[in-house]
């Protein structure tokens, strides 16, 4: 007892000592009032799996760096209203003292907005039950009273890991590149200031990131606030930090988000960057004394239903499954293409830092388990039920992510089963498959210019829309609520009376259900099930990467876990990243949904394969939008 007291007490004598303080009259950090600059990377806690956490942080140690950088989503850790989860993988307060342990420092960024490419920006749904909030605004009570509410959870959390306290965290960014955003509500970044110091105290580092634009720097900083910058390999950081300059004349430059790569969207080409140019222009950032982020280090995987979408002139682009990002670090944690952009960054790196010299941990293993067989399986109807005489959104109907069934009874007085009926959907969010009494007949997109078409209904056929969630947007307008947003007419008259199902989770195979929920005779959508081949006797589990060829778009689930959406006939990502985690010691049940086309025609032809490389840069579906 004694010695446990005696350590409490040298742990806190330590921490009385410890301070990260901004020198702005000698533009730079002080660390235990000396001196300071940080090298760090982008990794993010939630999109790897906890077991590799280490792992990951020690390859970052080992290419020289001493900082790491993570968000904090709010809606994987608030699913509904007053529901928090920190446990198992999503257990941010064990990755926080992982990173202590490996001796590295944490720029944390805790949103409530954070962008990252992440499902609706980090931003809970439940909040757009509220079809008319305001986000990222002081001017709606609804918003802030939420955001409020969530930082009294989280923050008291943090602030026993700030670095004056004996923690690895230096500095938090208050929300993320507000400056990019149309609201340009100054109060609302005062108000997340004052909540922030109230929870973490005042003499925390509190800063800001922005694009470097003048527009996106004026709107996006505060006098009160410490200011950074992001940028990556393709502008001159000399202009950069210049115009940083106009707006805080004094204190260390920072680059927050040096991108080492870039994200990918389904249907256009995969993204990469060229190792030499990012190692040149990370030179030239830190000749000039300044900090730096590198976003990303490792980017890791969108698991689940967590890819966000993006606005491009109007055009909506789902993020692929991987968020791979062309870094140093792939989406399996492993140094890139012949380690190229990792030697190269770490040579750049420890011109400036002492190099760690400790051994790189080596790849991950990969095993090739082979072929599984699939076979296609009746799927049930346990899932969440809601009627409604009109149509409702996913969100006020609690169905966050996945899937929703609408199903409605067509009644038509007259009898027309010879002629065709107009059927007109124009508010798909995002992707509906539409049925007429269980025979498929077609596909409509969010982005389809014509959201209407002929069709032929008998006195009452049933109508079935299922709409695929791709993603909530992730900037811009990100009001985008999901499923249907707006009536559904036959002929110009509006459908009601609804029956929504919820398809989110692979259906019991353990149980034989009572009926199909997509109809016996329809191939696709449907679900499919194989048994993983096993190990061989004394191996554990180990990585491996999904191919899906000749399967056209779904998702995919391992024992139970969700490892995210496939689109090869889209591209450009081919493979599914399959973490060792997910596996079991036993027998591993491989379930598929698959939404277009099953290669099943012939048993022998329906299978999807394990193998141990990853295709990431397929060839793309061309569309002219």
């Amino acid at each position: 007892m004694f010695a446990l007291v005696f350590m409490s007490f040298l742990m806190f004598e330590s921490a009385l000592g410890r301070s990260f303080t901004i020198d702005y009259e000698n533009n730079c950090f002080l660390k235990d009032g000396k001196p300071f600059r940080y090298i760090s990377g982008g990794i993010h806690y939630f999109r790897v799996p906890r077991m590799y956490w280490k792992d990951r942080l020690m390859k970052i140690k080992a290419a020289g760096l001493n900082a790491v950088q993570t968000y904090i989503p709010w809606n994987i850790h608030e699913p509904e209203p007053g529901v928090y989860k920190f446990e198992g993988e999503a257990d941010v307060l064990s990755f926080i003292k992982l990173v202590q342990e490996t001796g590295l420092l944490l720029i944390l960024r805790p949103g409530p907005y954070i962008c990252a490419e992440w499902e609706f920006g980090g931003f809970p749904p439940w909040l757009l039950k509220n079809a008319s909030i305001i986000l990222r605004s002081s001017k709606d009570p609804v918003y802030t009273s939420a955001v409020t509410s969530w930082f009294k959870v989280l923050l008291p959390m943090l602030r026993p890991h700030l670095y004056s306290n004996g923690g690895p965290i230096i500095s938090l960014q208050v929300e993320n590149e507000y400056g990019y955003y149309f609201t340009c509500d100054e109060k609302y970044l005062v108000f997340l200031q004052r909540l922030m110091e109230k929870y973490l105290g005042k003499d925390v580092i509190l800063f800001t990131t922005d694009g470097d634009y003048e527009s996106q720097l004026k709107c996006g900083t505060l006098p009160s606030l410490f200011s950074t910058v992001d940028f990556g390999p393709g502008t001159d950081p000399k202009k950069a930090f210049a115009l940083l300059r106009k707006f805080q004349a004094r204190g260390p430059l920072v680059n927050s988000e040096y991108y080492t790569g870039w994200l990918d969207v389904w249907g256009k080409k995969h993204q990469t960057t060229d190792p030499i140019l990012t190692a040149a222009k990370l030179d030239q950032i830190l000749a000039m004394n300044a900090s730096v982020n590198m976003y990303m280090f490792e980017g890791g995987t969108n698991f689940g239903y967590m890819n966000g979408g993006t606005n491009d002139n109007s055009v909506y682009l789902p993020v692929t499954t991987s968020y791979d990002y062309d870094a140093p670090l792939s989406e399996a944690g492993d140094p890139g293409v012949s380690n190229e952009k990792y030697n190269a960054i770490k040579k750049i790196v420890t011109k400036y830092l002492p190099d760690p010299k400790i051994p790189i941990p080596p790849p991950t293993p990969k095993y090739a388990y082979g072929k599984i067989q699939m076979t296609k399986i009746i799927s049930s109807q346990n899932s969440k039920t809601v009627t409604s005489k009109y149509p409702k959104t996913m969100e006020q109907m609690g169905m966050y992510y996945g899937f929703v069934i609408y199903r409605t009874n067509i009644v038509i007085s007259t009898k027309l089963s010879q002629l065709t009926n107009v059927l007109n959907i124009p508010g798909v969010r995002d992707r509906a498959i539409v049925f007429i009494d269980k025979v498929r007949q077609r596909v409509v997109n969010r982005n389809d210019k014509k959201k209407f078409f002929h069709i032929k209904v008998k006195k009452q056929s049933m109508l079935e829309i299922m709409i695929e969630n791709q993603g909530r947007i992730i900037d811009g307008d990100m009001n985008d609520p999901k499923g249907l947003i707006s009536n559904v007419t036959l002929d110009g008259v509006i459908l009601i009376n609804w029956t929504v199902i919820h398809v989110k989770d692979p259906p019991d195979v353990y149980h034989e259900p009572k009926s199909d929920l997509f109809g016996a005779n329809n191939q696709v959508p449907a679900f499919f099930k194989g048994i993983v081949p096993s190990m061989p006797e004394g191996l554990s589990p180990q990585d491996t990467y999904l191919s899906l060829h000749g399967w056209e778009k779904g998702q995919v689930f391992l024992n139970g876990f969700n490892l995210g959406r496939y689109w090869p006939v889209e591209g450009p990502q081919i493979t599914l990243y399959v973490p060792a985690s997910a596996f079991k010691k036993d027998k591993n049940i491989l379930i598929v949904l698959e939404l277009d086309g099953a290669p099943c025609a012939e048993p022998k032809n329906c299978y999807v394969e394990m193998v141990t490389k990853p295709i990431l840069n397929g060839t793309v579906l061309y569309k002219q939008f």
